[in-house]
């Protein structure tokens, strides 16, 4: 049995299960047969977890398809409220989470206990770079953007319509294109913007192995890049998502980011693992 708590940060959802209770598991087939939609638990990723201090840790991200990410920040989020659960955190208290791509500190704002358990936080993402780069599909067709990294790759592309339509292709397209585009030969999360007003954009998102998605934590961060280095966009600036709405505050080039949003915990659980069966729930 394979014990896990579900979160989720603006339907971004995530299972949490311990490196001690994976241990002598595949992680790439455990995480691919609980993620499964239908047939498993459902989830875009299992973050791995380990302790390493009183209120430290260290996590592993792999994507829905087995796939290893550097990091997810709505992910690591959604761990820095589990650990808040469990340590009985407070606000204004402090999570330090090590992850593949460097350490980020995750200050607690406000805690709800109304329905279930939730966590408002302000996350540090890192020093972002940046690069404006034209991408050519197998088409012909040349797709203008920023190539961005906050702790993984990203590249988002400013639209002006409301479907976020490219060149009147639908962006689920385009961004599957562009995923797998040779120019990015370890794959690209993919980013789609449409400027709302000089403090609010929206975001539509292909997620490298998992694919479209509700929210992005490194995706709304690497998207307020872009707005606000190339375009006539403020800090702080709100990034709007199917799943909801986060707050990314920079202030420029050699600052680190700031995102601001919510995590709950949905459920916790055992699931059956057997390497050579199937898998249920208990």
């Amino acid at each position: 049995m394979i014990p896990f708590t579900k979160a989720h940060a603006c339907g971004n959802d995530f299972l949490i299960v311990t490196e001690e209770a994976a241990q002598g598991c595949d992680w790439a087939e455990l995480t691919r047969r609980l993620c499964a939609r239908n047939t498993g638990i459902g989830a875009d990723g299992i973050e791995f977890f380990a302790w390493t201090g009183p209120n430290t840790g260290r996590l592993r991200l792999h994507n829905a398809d087995g796939s290893i990410a550097e990091i997810s920040g709505n992910g690591t989020r959604c761990v820095a409220a589990w650990m808040a659960r469990e340590l009985g955190s407070q606000p204004d208290d402090s999570l330090q989470i090590a992850t593949d791509a460097g350490l980020r500190v995750c200050h607690v704002n406000a805690i709800g206990t109304a329905s279930g358990y939730s966590v408002e936080m302000t996350a540090g993402m890192g020093i972002p770079t940046f690069a404006p780069r034209t991408v050519t599909l197998t088409s012909g067709l040349q797709i203008a953007g920023v190539e961005v990294n906050t702790g993984n790759p990203q590249f988002i592309v400013v639209v002006d319509n409301a479907e976020f339509a490219v060149a009147g292709r639908p962006w689920t397209e385009i961004g599957a294109e562009i995923c797998f585009h040779p120019n990015f030969p370890h794959q690209t999360n993919v980013e789609f913007v449409r400027i709302v007003s000089p403090t609010e954009i929206e975001i539509r998102i292909f997620e490298r192995g998992v694919g479209p998605t509700t929210s992005s934590g490194t995706g709304s961060s690497a998207s307020a890049t872009a707005a606000l280095a190339y375009y006539p966009c403020l800090s702080p600036l709100t990034v709007v998502a199917p799943g909801g709405a986060q707050t990314v505050s920079w202030d420029g080039p050699g600052a680190e980011l700031k995102l601001t949003g919510p995590a709950a915990l949905i459920a916790r659980g055992e699931a059956f693992y057997e390497p050579a069966g199937q898998l249920g729930l208990l």
